[in-house]
């Protein structure tokens, strides 16, 4: 039993005097920060900021490679075939780390067990914003008016299976009512539908509505988060509407491979929080909207756990699948 001890002791110095060896001499080359989106969106905006200030800290170049596709699926298993180094980044974000795989009959990553989380970056609420033809002016009454008419008022989203899909769903059952889903491609379709009136309420982000509650073209009925937004301090969240305990934001944040030595992770997200605690990218960051979180990877993680058990209770019950 001592000799077995000593050489399993024996064994875990060498695996951790490789890793800080590894830390040490890190990075030896460029590094790669995949982001599964196209360019020019929320989340390539922000792997940009933080991804020159991170190529400064670290002494080499980080390369934004954009590889969208499948609601970010594609972009984010990729980094599966890259040595698990350090040397691969990747933007995950609400549907890739917990929503992609609950809606997989057979799932092809598990967020927790594939990939090793660095540190969230920040969240974004929801607003449940309606078009002023719809006579309701709270929460409440359009909860009221939904039960009324069951399966009469729509909602849109930014496409089936994504954040704002199932956080209507959410809603939807906490409440017990009846709306009618219409899934587009992106923010941009769906806010124009309703601001046109063909729909009668929306899902999106605070990054992009509350210009149009401000203009009059669109009513706020609630935020989503757990506080009210900064950006419509006198809109009300749902928990404060009569749903205690209601939450829901987009996030993101960024992962590597599962191996990647722990004195590499921890580096990288010390430098990356340092980034993001910076007060010209804190400002940057939320001017668009985000709340900065910039966690540590054991919080990002059991956030993910968290997030993973949450929306896979909604998609079960919705009956969502993608597959």
């Amino acid at each position: 039993m001592a000799a077995w001890f000593g050489k399993t002791a024996l064994g875990a110095c060498l695996v951790l005097s490789s890793g800080s060896a590894l830390a040490q001499t890190y990075p030896s080359k460029p590094v790669r920060l995949v982001v599964p989106f196209a360019p020019g969106g929320g989340i390539d905006t922000i792997a940009r900021i933080i991804g020159q200030r991170l190529g400064e800290a670290l002494g080499q170049s980080i390369v934004i490679e954009n590889r969208p596709g499948a609601g970010g699926l594609i972009g984010f298993e990729s980094i599966l075939k890259a040595p698990a180094d350090g040397h691969t980044l990747v933007m995950g974000t609400i549907s890739t780390l917990a929503v992609i795989p609950a809606t997989q009959s057979k799932p092809s990553y598990d967020p927790l067990r594939d990939y090793a989380a660095v540190t969230q970056i920040a969240s974004v609420p929801y607003v449940i914003a309606s078009h002023p033809s719809l006579p309701v002016r709270t929460l409440g009454e359009m909860v009221a008016l939904a039960k009324a008419r069951p399966g009469q008022i729509s909602y849109g989203s930014t496409g089936y299976a994504t954040g704002t899909h199932l956080t209507a769903e959410y809603f939807s059952r906490l409440a017990s009512v009846q709306l009618t889903h219409v899934p587009y491609k992106g923010d941009g379709p769906g806010l124009t539908d309703l601001m046109g009136g063909q729909i009668q309420l929306g899902f999106f982000t605070t990054i992009i509505t509350p210009q149009h509650v401000r203009s009059g073209r669109l009513r706020a009925l609630a935020v989503t988060s757990a506080t009210r937004a900064r950006e419509l301090p006198a809109v009300p969240t749902v928990a404060e509407s009569g749903y205690p305990g209601f939450q829901s934001s987009s996030w993101q944040g960024i992962a590597v491979r599962a191996g990647t030595p722990a004195p590499i992770v921890r580096r990288l997200n010390e430098e990356i929080v340092r980034i993001l605690n910076q007060p010209e990218v804190r400002t940057s960051l939320e001017n668009q909207g985000n709340t900065v979180v910039a966690s540590t990877p054991e919080q990002f993680e059991k956030f993910i756990g968290t997030e993973i058990a949450k929306w896979k209770r909604v998609i079960e019950d919705a009956k969502i699948r993608i597959d």
